[in-house]
């Protein structure tokens, strides 16, 4: 028989790929509101498993409490469970739990701030209305981060793997290609909550952590008239024809040059050292292309003069080199 936590991680799971079926179905008018429910719904299922798991499947720990009346109306030191409008036990909500995990060690807080974002997002969606591109656009970016969130907490929480299902959002422009001239248009609700969005994203460190408040990303089509023009998809053949990136996207990926990237160190480190050591650990990470990109001046000659940018997730591998300020 399963365990309660169990049970409940299966139902969260279930909740979340719904959100991604029904975001990827071709035609539906409800697509942003209805993910960010069940999003929400996923999310909170997945905060009471691991709950439920630290707390040896006592579903007692997941009530809330609260005092006894005394007959003249005082408050007794007694407590009792607080009762929904349907009589059943109401539980902690997603708020109370977050704290609590964050507190514990157990969560870090750009999941949350992430799941906040979300919840403002649900929030304009069963109370009133959404209506601008805009919109869409922001719960796609926050949604993406919060699918990878998830599939990261379930295997460090549960050692659950979900590569059975494609958690992934299709991208908008599959749905809705926007016109050039078309005005954006935002509601003074939509207004707020972006602005909220703002100082949510400003209180972030993300190039500390694995977990994203909100991710970036462009798809873009050109056509052609061209009757020989090459159709392209994305792929995993290596014989398949590579995209190529502009200098500016390229320069995006890779925002830090060697002098940037020593100036982080100096910031980041109590102890770190521009010597030998670290440049021998820095040019071990050169090797992998997803931290170091090497622009050479001439690039058909690797013999040329070189110089190399870094993306600034280069510091989690640095972090286990030396030690952070403050610890």
């Amino acid at each position: 028989m399963k365990s309660r936590s169990k049970k409940l991680l299966d139902k969260s799971i279930a909740a979340t790929v719904s959100a991604i079926e029904i975001y990827n179905k071709p035609d539906f008018q409800y697509r942003e509101e209805t993910f960010s429910i069940l999003a929400i719904n996923g999310w909170e299922l997945l905060f009471k498993a691991k709950w439920l798991h630290e707390h040896n499947n006592e579903m007692r720990s997941l009530y809330v409490m609260e005092p006894f009346r005394k007959k003249d109306g005082s408050k007794s030191k007694k407590l009792r469970i607080k009762r929904t409008r349907s009589g059943n036990p109401l539980t902690h909500s997603l708020d109370y739990l977050a704290k609590k995990l964050i507190e514990q060690g157990h969560l870090e807080q750009n999941v949350w701030t992430n799941i906040q974002a979300l919840l403002g997002l649900r929030d304009s969606s069963i109370h009133f209305y959404n209506s601008s591109r805009t919109f869409a656009v922001t719960l796609q970016e926050i949604g993406v981060a919060s699918l990878k969130n998830f599939i990261l907490l379930v295997k460090e929480w549960f050692d659950h793997d979900l590569n059975e299902f494609n958690f992934y959002l299709m991208p908008l422009s599959f749905f809705d290609l926007p016109k050039q001239t078309e005005a954006i248009v935002l509601n003074k609700e939509e207004r707020d909550f972006l602005n909220y969005l703002a100082q949510l994203e400003a209180g972030t460190d993300e190039a500390d952590t694995k977990y994203s408040v909100a991710i970036n990303f462009e798809v873009k089509f050109m056509r052609s008239k061209t009757k020989g023009a090459l159709g392209v998809h994305i792929t995993s053949n290596p014989d398949a024809p590579g995209v190529r990136m502009t200098e500016e996207q390229i320069l995006e990926q890779y925002p830090w040059d060697y002098q940037t990237l020593t100036n982080k160190c100096r910031e980041r480190y109590s102890d770190f050292k521009r010597n030998q050591d670290y440049h021998d650990i820095r040019k071990s990470l050169c090797e992998d292309k997803k931290l170091c990109k090497t622009r050479y001046l001439n690039p058909s000659n690797p013999k040329s003069s070189k110089k190399q940018f870094f993306k600034p997730e280069i510091l989690k591998e640095l972090d286990k080199h030396y030690s952070k300020n403050g610890k």
